[in-house]
Order: structure tokens, then sequence, then C-alpha cells
């Protein structure tokens, strides 16, 4: 089991970092990759180092990916070729995809939100298309995990941890 972090500049801090601590400590493999410089720089003016780049890393080792909100963050995920390529190989591998925040965007924008229950920031909802859209905090349906923001966090990367176990 090994999980993909991706991380663009605007990135909403809390939102990724989260996930990667809680699933540390539960000895579960996660990797920040960044989908452009390996400095990243948060919505909040907070600088990650990243473990790898997009040009390190192969898609295929990973099982899972979680997409982080924040914006721009979100909107430089959806316009990254990366983010297709780690949902593919995840798809592939039968593994999870999980997004917070504003990031469910880039599930919903692929259809792959498509009769599935998933929630997001207040907001963008408009943008999971075809979702069936709960008030939840955290929401999986299937192999997707969704989570609503940055209050979410914490449920959100505890959900992953259950899951990935």
């Amino acid at each position: 089991m090994k999980v993909a972090l991706l991380l663009a500049d605007g990135f909403e801090e809390l939102e990724a970092l989260s996930p990667v601590d809680i699933l540390r400590r539960a000895n579960i493999e996660i990797d920040m990759i960044a989908i452009k410089n390996r400095e990243v720089i948060g919505a909040h003016g907070i600088k990650v180092i990243a473990d790898s780049t997009k040009e390190e890393v192969n898609p295929s080792d990973y099982s899972a990916v979680i997409f982080p909100g924040g914006m721009p963050g979100a909107t430089n995920l959806d316009a990254s070729d990366f983010s297709d390529k780690m949902i593919s190989a995840v798809l592939e591998n039968e593994g999870r995809l999980a997004a917070i925040c504003a990031a469910p965007l880039v599930l919903g924008r692929r259809g792959l939100l498509e009769g599935k229950k998933a929630t997001c920031f207040p907001g963008f909802e408009g943008e999971l298309k075809g979702a069936i859209i709960t008030k939840a905090d955290v929401v999986t349906d299937g192999n997707i995990t969704t989570a609503s923001g940055m209050p979410a966090a914490y449920a959100f990367a505890l959900e992953l941890e259950r899951l990935l176990k």
C-alpha cells in the first residue's frame, strides 16, 4: 500500500498535512508529490518541501491518491496532466481516490463522482458532476472519499487511515 498526496502551489496546508501526519503515524507509506517544484507554497504562505516531484515517481506504484483543497491549489491540480496519470494508475490498481474542500472538483470534472455520494466546500457543488451531494463533513462511497474542508481535515485523515489499514 503506497499513497500519493499531490501538492500544487496554493494548497490548503491543514488539508494536506493532516493526512500525511496521520497516515505516517499509522505506518502507511505516503509520499508528498509536487506537480511542479519541490518547494510548494501553501494558500497561507507556508512552504513545504515535497518528498519528490512528478518526474521522480511512477504513478503505477500507488494504490491511493489524495487531492488537498485550497485555492488556487485545487485548480492547479485540476489543470495538471499528472493528476490524470495518477487517477488512471490508482484506478488500474483498484485503489482509492480522496479529495477535500475544493479538490473534489478534480474528480467531479472527470465524471468520477457520477451517482456517488460526495461532499465539498460550499460553492463547489456544481463542479461535482452527477454526484449525490451531501452536507456531511466526510463521505466515503465505494473507492472515493471526499471531505468538506479544513475543519474536516482531521476526520478526513482518520477516515483514510481506517480505510487504508
